[in-house]
């Protein structure tokens, strides 16, 4: 491998002649080989976003040259566009500040800029970081790739689960089964109307989640290192912020209080609570849904879901509700990502957070992680559940609960006694109140009758 020298403040090091990262990358390449998870894509591309608005911005402001913000700015689309992946190399566990991330990213637009340009017209620091730190960029860069991800990816993706159930909803409101609390029979209700309940909870956490943007729109770009707003030229967080909001196509403004800004990460630990709620939502729904499809003959039996895959190596036939499983999976994954956020997040000192690189790997994994579960859950299980209304049906009619509906008519203490003699005696709920004299044949019909129920 062919190596060039690149050097900062602290001297000369040697970095890959075919790298467009400098010095700073390559001491944290070599000092940081801790795991294997890298800075995500996301992250890079928000970074470059915003190097993008800030050229413009300095340039607007007359604080740097036309040239090299249109440099940086052709650079930084590259790196949106994906073309430069291979030059980030940086692991997560970092500087606490994400401070040599944002440096891998001055460099690599600096170095290639200067190899577009053919001269070194740009310096990472002097020209692609003015105005800014890495205080101030990084968490605007978390709140970006946040951002965008949840408007583009996830809420879409909820949305589509959510249209899927209202359509499940509608097709089986006529089917009637029994209900369950504390797992044990309750009274009935409609296969609609138990979906409704799933789908109100995508619902409400769509929502949630929509309440989270404006959060997360707020930047702290502008602040520079401590909230002070030192070495960033007059309106330059504001004007910034209006840069990104038309690069992006989402509002974001520029934070009213740095001080809050970069040090609180307020906003991304609300959204990832926000994920947190869906994740459990989810859990629910999966769970039911494998409950529901327990069997097929030794179960609940009471749905289908469709058959995938082979579920055993052993046992010829069987089919598991894998889509379940591994939604499950990744909630409990997102569930234990937002404990790592919200423990992270309240490690701020004075002004600054120093576990940045941490609250957004996890925060954009949990994300990523919900896309994926519900585009598979909903296409290769949720869309094709089918009822088994003769199981239904049959549990409707062996169900003790429905004596609930004579409550009125004769009393809690006698309704109990139809059901505990039932019960005892194996026989019908029909059968243990005619032999009790409570009711007659007639009423019994027309009181116990789960259409009246639902």
């Amino acid at each position: 491998m062919k190596y060039r020298i690149e050097h900062d403040t602290m001297g000369e090091i040697k970095v890959p002649d075919d790298k467009y990262w400098g010095a700073q990358t390559e001491r944290s390449k070599r000092n940081f080989l801790i795991g294997q998870r890298k800075m995500p894509f996301e992250m890079i591309s928000a970074l470059a976003i915003l190097k993008k608005a800030a050229a413009h911005t300095n340039y607007q402001l007359e604080n740097l040259e036309r040239e090299k913000a249109e440099m940086i700015s052709k650079v930084a689309d590259e790196i949106i566009e994906g073309k430069l992946c291979s030059h980030f190399p940086l692991r997560v566990f970092q500087t606490g500040s994400g401070t040599q991330t944002n440096m891998n990213v001055n460099e690599v637009i600096a170095n290639r800029g200067n190899q577009l340009a053919g001269f070194k017209l740009l310096h990472p620091n002097e020209d692609v970081n003015r105005a800014q730190s890495s205080n101030d960029t990084f968490p605007s860069a978390m709140h970006i790739a946040a951002r965008i991800l949840f408007e583009e990816k996830l809420l879409p993706e909820v949305r589509l689960l959510s249209d899927a159930m209202k359509k499940l909803e509608k097709q089986y409101s006529h089917v009637i089964k029994i209900g369950r609390t504390h797992l044990q029979d309750a009274t009935p209700l409609t296969f609609g109307q138990e979906i409704s309940g799933w789908k109100s909870m995508l619902e409400h956490d769509y929502r949630m989640i929509e309440k989270s943007l404006d959060e997360l729109s707020e930047l702290a770009l502008g602040g520079t290192a401590v909230g002070t707003g030192l070495n960033a030229p007059a309106g330059f967080g504001t004007a910034a912020a209006q840069k990104i909001s038309e690069i992006t196509g989402k509002k974001f403004y520029s934070g009213e209080n740095k001080f809050y800004c970069l040090t609180s990460k307020g906003a991304l630990t609300f959204a990832s609570g926000a994920m947190k709620t869906l994740a459990a939502d989810l859990m629910k729904i999966a769970n039911d849904v494998r409950w529901l499809a327990s069997g097929p003959r030794s179960g609940l039996g009471e749905i289908r879901i469709p058959e995938n895959e082979p579920g055993s190596s052993i046992m010829p036939g069987k089919v598991n509700p894998t889509q379940c499983e591994a939604m499950t999976m990744a909630c409990v994954q997102v569930m234990g990502n937002d404990s790592v956020i919200g423990f992270a997040s309240s490690q701020g000192n004075f002004e600054l957070n120093v576990y940045m690189p941490l609250i957004i790997d996890n925060f954009l994994e949990s994300a990523n992680l919900l896309v994926d579960a519900i585009h598979s859950f909903c296409q290769n299980c949720v869309i094709g559940i089918e009822p088994n209304e003769e199981k239904m049906q049959e549990n409707v009619n062996n169900s003790l609960m429905l004596v609930t509906a004579l409550n009125l008519h004769i009393g809690y203490e006698n309704a109990a006694k139809i059901a505990q003699k039932a019960y005892r005696e194996n026989i019908t709920l029909r059968e243990a109140a005619l032999r009790l004299n409570l009711v007659e044949g007639k009423d019994f019909d027309e009181w116990a009758d789960p259409q009246k129920m639902i």
